[in-house]
């Protein structure tokens, strides 16, 4: 499961802010802009979005700059 998990990282390319959502609809069947609504929702569910994607950004290699 680790080894699935270092293939997540932030896009370069699909990215309105840091490019959280387009990574993750690049690593799963889901895609980006639904990633944004889900996090939109968080943010008015309590300020969750917010940190959650706050985390991510700090967490999260950009695309292409991974160790491998």
């Amino acid at each position: 499961m680790m080894s699935e998990l270092r293939n997540l990282a932030r896009s370069d390319v699909d990215k309105k802010i840091a490019g959280i959502c387009g990574g993750f609809g690049k690593y799963t069947s889901i895609p980006s802009w639904l990633w944004r609504a889900v996090f939109l929702m968080g943010i008015f569910a309590g300020g969750f979005g917010v940190i959650a994607y706050v985390c991510l950004w700090i967490c999260m290699p950009v695309e292409g700059k991974q160790n491998k």
